[in-house]
């Protein structure tokens, strides 16, 4: 697999460079001009290693076919372009750290920011590996940028080598996918596979097929806004009666920190606003449905009770789904999931399927219709500055991709 580590390693550092942040805030699609960027390179990307019917849809998706080579379903594979909107994003200084020898990695732009196989055990598994992280200042965005690299090298591997066998495969890199809206509607059309995959996963040898439902939860707090020198049994301050709404919600538990497995939690993301009016951003996880409502229902009579103190206020709670978790559907076919395992047992990779406390494009595209599990990359210590990824556990991602091809093809009977 040492073939793909050059490729993979200049790509990585490219697309780690340019600025591709999403945000929430924003109504266009791509929601940031900057993930034009991205997306404008990869047609040229594209175009230049082979790819035919290169395309960037109207609502900011590049979409290719590899042609295939035998017969056998179309195949989609998918990452996406947009970095988090969690952490700087701007002025990423990627850099490869080649044969990683085991001890604390430090951040030359944050002396007092450190990644140490003590705290993070994963990273004690790779002495030897070339590790690539930013500079202290920002996230890395291996997440998904480490699932482009995979993706391009795979596909270029397989033009380059027309005796290896592969039914059609159509690649799609996607906007948005951060903020919950990397699928748009029309995609599954446009990609036109009978099932694919994300490369959005993390440790060596992940193949999901469970991730959370998510819901996404707007709280509105208007208040009365007067001077305060006038104020006296007069002004109603939004900012408190916000405050108390996430002060009320358990704080021991339906929290990420204080949950794991398969415990769900509700989030609060944002705050913004001021004494007249406040808006905070939820996001409400479950792995069960009946879970994810009960998370809504919570957070609906918590804002009611806190209205119900000041009836001067107003408090308004919307709802919306986000995505749903891809077991649903996936359980009821397995056709994908048992390709990937099959492609890892060839290379000898073991297999970790375990249920993400997270979500992919594939999660809507799954309940769109599209089975699409989601595979690692080996990137780690997302959405913050201690991100990093190894060109080793991408390489046997790369090799994936590929065996996943030669395994869904059906060679033409002998005439």
């Amino acid at each position: 697999m040492n073939q793909f580590n050059a490729a993979l390693t200049a790509r990585l550092l490219r697309y780690c460079a340019i600025d591709s942040q999403s945000d929430m805030d924003s109504k266009s699609a791509p929601s940031t001009p900057s993930q034009h960027g991205m997306l404008d390179l990869m047609v040229e990307e594209l175009a230049a290693i082979g790819a035919t019917d290169v395309t960037k849809t109207s609502y900011g998706t590049v979409i290719a076919t590899i042609p295939g080579t035998v017969e056998g379903p179309t195949l989609g594979f998918l990452a996406h372009v947009d970095t988090a909107p969690q952490f700087n994003a701007s002025g990423v200084k990627p850099r490869l750290i080649a044969g990683y020898n085991g001890g604390t990695i430090t951040f030359p732009d944050d002396p007092n920011l450190s990644l140490s196989p003590e705290e993070f055990p994963y990273l004690a598994k790779k002495v030897g590996d070339d590790i690539v992280t930013a500079s202290g200042l920002t996230l890395l965005g291996a997440d998904d940028k480490a699932g482009i690299a995979i993706i391009m090298t795979a596909m270029q591997h397989l033009l380059e080598n027309s005796q290896i066998q592969r039914p059609t495969i159509r690649v799609a890199f996607t906007p948005d996918e951060e903020i919950g809206r990397g699928v748009d509607a029309r995609l599954p059309e446009d990609l036109g596979v009978d099932f694919a995959y994300t490369f959005d996963g993390e440790e060596l040898g992940e193949v999901i097929y469970e991730t959370f439902s998510a819901d996404f939860a707007v709280v509105t707090v208007k208040g009365v806004s007067i001077h305060p020198g006038n104020a006296k049994d007069r002004l109603v301050n939004a900012i408190h009666l916000a405050s108390k709404i996430v002060d009320t919600l358990p704080q021991s538990r339906l929290t990420p920190e204080t949950t794991d497995g398969h415990q769900g939690f509700i989030h609060v993301v944002d705050m913004k606003g001021s004494a007249a009016e406040m808006v905070v951003r939820f996001i409400l996880r479950d792995f069960e449905l009946a879970g994810l409502e009960a998370k809504g229902t919570l957070l609906r009579q918590v804002c009611e009770t806190i209205a119900a103190t000041e009836p001067r206020a107003q408090i308004n709670c919307e709802i919306t789904p986000q995505y749903r978790n891809m077991r649903y559907w996936l359980e009821n076919d397995m056709t994908p999931v048992d390709l990937a395992r099959r492609a890892l047992a060839d290379l000898e990779i073991p297999e970790k399927s375990v249920p993400i406390r997270g979500g992919t494009d594939g999660s809507r595209l799954t309940e769109m219709g599209v089975p699409c599990p989601n595979l690692f990359t080996g990137m780690q210590n997302i959405h913050g500055p201690l991100e990093w990824v190894s060109v080793q556990d991408m390489a046997q991602a790369t090799a994936l991709c590929l065996r996943i091809a030669e395994l869904a093809a059906k060679p033409k009977p002998a005439v």
